[in-house]
């Protein structure tokens, strides 16, 4: 099949270009815009309390209030607000409800804190549209105006709270964007300008991976609206990186062997028919693993997750055609030109350092399987003290943010609790009214609480059907001592219910005890159905169910290995209270699915050689050999594309960055080039049960033009023979 497909572009370059021109023209022209979502609780499906407990605040106390944005004021000399600040604060906030800002709703004064220096203003905002751009825009003008109010005062004041939480993650989203953008571009042009010494084959991946990428965009819009899916402005960052770290490792793939045929004396179009041919069940058994790992993420109980899968599998599917199609269509139409003015191209180096390593593997095969596999056990250690941390608005933007900053003060100052209180709603099952004598015992139970500061019923519904008490935690909301604490609190609260009424708790800590629920869910379902929908995939392209096993195994160990390592790093050495909390999933499905890409590239070589009649340990040396610069240059691009996440400035990307391009790594230079050559070499033959993969092939198998790889030992170099005759 990829013969005739290679053999098809090749012919004609010309019409699979114009046809790529006009479907890109077409899917951007046409594609819808992508919306932006960053309210954590509209990442849980219905089913989970702290989303029931917010629909019933909707139904009940429709008019409730709740801050969506606070401005923090105090005096610029840090001492305590007098009157006349007190006067000036009031102005302010009068003033800005008279701007009928949209969105807003209502403004109203905050309490003062406990010790004088702080007060606040409170800005409620259409429930209906939380986490959407929209109220980042009113939080960017509700700011401005407030600091404009302030002038001529001796007031300091700040804005937080959800929506200017919103409006500085996407701040910081665009800046981190553009970051990652110019240092991906950077480390791709680089890094192949040092490799091939061809100035067009540095820039041609990102001319046609920048095509794909406008594609992939346009399609993940589509599939976005059609499917209802929620959006997140970290799926951008992460985008850029998959798309043009995955296209370059398809386009190093394919221009290695595609260079490998030239040398062999093939003819250019001939060598690119040929390399399509021998490489392309393995770039489309890789592409096949990493979009099935991404699409078992619509598994997930987060729709955060939910909306990552099917965007980064349709990104990949993007990059597998182009790889197929596109890439094939433009190098040949540039032919051997594209090396200009390099001529190293032409003959192998003798004594490449890549030939010593698959010497080293063919001779201790045991030695290099029980070194490497012992420094991934060494650094899986580091998964025993994992924790995870759930505020994803400090985890996606940097601790100077303004709203950040208000975030930490009004900790300080006010109880840690205070600025996202629990909420616990008391109603009525029978739609009779409630016993008010009732309330005040039922307060003092949960005030009782261990961890709770204080505990007060605060309003009841016209009908009397549903109370709301106030429960405010000692600490603040996204941390695991308040997420312990909520749990105490539901159960008190069910518990102590009064007959003939149900309780509800809701509120931000809930939210984060939701989430982490849901996460120990996708732990439990997506893992397992990633790892089995690719060992299928191995099985299939392989034709074995020995090897499956133990390269899935390999790259389980790369998991544990890269998870231990971001434990120690980020939270031993630089003393992060946790790891945020997708980020063993996300990890799990990048280490896991594009790690496989390197084990596909380096079993199919080995595979080949020993089809061309070498003895497993031979087989895995020259595998070694051959593939080995591939796998280097391809898991050096991707790690270091997935590294520039690092720029970003928040410690989500930061953490994702480093954790994907240490597995990326360990996948390319631990796993795929020592630990699983060299336990095929030792399992020998019986790697390849019940088929027969690594049987040589018969001359009348070749005949038909598919081409076999011919080494001269000799001269220590590799030929091919287009009609498929082995020397």
């Amino acid at each position: 099949m990829f013969r005739r497909i290679g053999t098809a572009v090749v012919r004609h370059p010309i019409w699979t270009i114009v046809a790529w021109l006009i479907a890109a023209v077409a899917i951007v022209a046409t594609a819808p815009s992508l919306p932006s979502n960053s309210d954590e609780s509209s990442f849980l499906p219905k089913s989970y309390e702290s989303i029931k407990a917010a629909d019933l605040q909707q139904k009940a106390f429709p008019s409730a209030f709740t801050p969506s944005a606070i401005a923090l004021y105090q005096r610029t000399d840090g001492g305590k607000l007098t009157a006349a600040d007190q006067k000036d604060v009031a102005r302010i906030t009068t003033e800005l409800g008279k701007k009928h800002i949209d969105q807003v709703q209502k403004v109203v004064p905050g309490p003062p804190s406990k010790d004088g220096k702080y007060t606040m203003t409170l800005v409620q905002m259409d429930s209906k549209n939380a986490g959407q751009p929209k109220q980042a825009d009113a939080a960017k003008e509700l700011r401005e105006q407030a600091k404009e109010l302030a002038k001529g005062t001796h007031l300091d004041v700040k804005l937080g709270g959800s929506a200017a939480q919103a409006l500085d993650q996407q701040d910081s989203s665009k800046r981190g964007e553009a970051l990652i953008g110019i240092g991906t571009f950077v480390i791709i042009l680089v890094t192949l300008l040092i490799i091939f010494r061809a100035p067009i084959l540095a820039v041609l991946p990102l001319v046609l991976i920048g095509l794909v990428s406008a594609v992939a965009n346009g399609l993940i819009a589509y599939a976005t609206k059609l499917f209802g899916l929620q959006a997140n402005s970290s799926i951008s960052s992460i985008l850029i990186v998959v798309l043009f770290g995955v296209g370059t490792d398809y386009f190093l793939f394919l221009i290695f062997r595609y260079r490998e045929s030239l040398r062999a004396g093939d003819e250019p179009k001939q060598a690119m028919i040929n390399a399509v041919d021998r490489v392309g069940e393995a770039i489309a058994s890789a592409a096949g693993a990493v979009i099935i790992a991404f699409l078992a993420l619509v598994l997930s109980t987060l729709g955060f997750l939910k909306q990552m899968g099917p965007a980064l599998a349709i990104a990949v599917g993007a990059t597998l055609v182009a790889g197929l199609t596109l890439i094939p269509a433009v190098v040949s139409l540039i032919g051997p030109k594209v090396f200009w003015p390099s001529k190293s191209w032409q003959k192998e180096p003798q004594n490449a350092r890549f030939a010593a390593l698959g010497r080293g593997v063919q001779r201790r095969p045991a030695l290099t399987a029980v070194v490497s596999g012992l420094v991934l056990l060494v650094l899986s250690i580091g998964t025993l003290g994992y924790k995870a941390t759930f505020d994803l608005a400090s985890g996606s933007m940097p601790k100077t943010k303004e709203s950040m900053v208000v975030q930490d003060e009004m900790q300080k100052a006010y109880s840690a609790g205070a600025a996202a209180p629990t909420d616990v709603y008391l109603s009525s099952t029978d739609g009779k009214q409630l016993d008010g004598s009732r309330f005040k015992e039922y307060a003092r139970k949960l005030g009782e609480v261990d961890g709770v500061a204080s505990a007060r019923m605060t309003q009841l519904n016209k009908e009397g059907t549903t109370a709301d008490f106030t429960v405010t935690l000692k600490y603040e909301a996204s941390t695991d001592k308040a997420i312990d604490a909520v749990g105490r609190v539901r159960d008190v609260a069910h518990s102590a219910a009064p007959d003939g009424t149900e309780a509800f708790v809701g509120g931000m800590s809930s939210i984060y005890k939701d989430i982490d629920a849901a996460v120990n869910h996708d732990y439990r379902t997506v893992f397992p159905v990633a790892a089995l929908l690719i060992m299928v995939i191995l099985g299939l392209l392989l034709r074995s169910v020995v090897a499956p096993w133990y390269l899935i195994a390999s790259v389980g160990l790369g998991f544990g290995a890269t998870l231990g390592a971001t434990v120690w790093i980020f939270q031993n050495g630089q003393g992060h209270s946790g790891l945020m909390f997708m980020l063993p999933v996300i990890m799990y499905l990048f280490v896991v699915a594009i790690g496989t890409d390197y084990n596909i590239l380096m079993i199919a070589r080995l595979r080949e050689e020993a089809r061309a009649g070498r003895e497993p340990r031979e087989a895995a040396g020259m595998a070694l050999r051959h593939a080995g610069p591939t796998v280097a240059a391809a898991g050096f691009i991707l790690a270091a594309t997935f590294a520039t996440m690092m720029l970003a400035g928040n410690s989500l990307l930061s953490e994702m960055g480093f954790a994907v391009s240490f597995g990326i790594v360990v996948a390319a230079f631990v796993m795929a080039m020592f630990f699983t050559p060299s336990l095929t070499a030792l399992i020998g033959h019986a790697a390849w049960w019940p088929g027969h993969g690594d049987r040589a092939e018969t001359p009348d198998a070749g005949a038909a033009g598919s081409g076999t790889v011919r080494h001269d030992e000799d001269r220590d170099t590799t030929t091919h023979d287009p009609a498929g005759r082995r020397g």
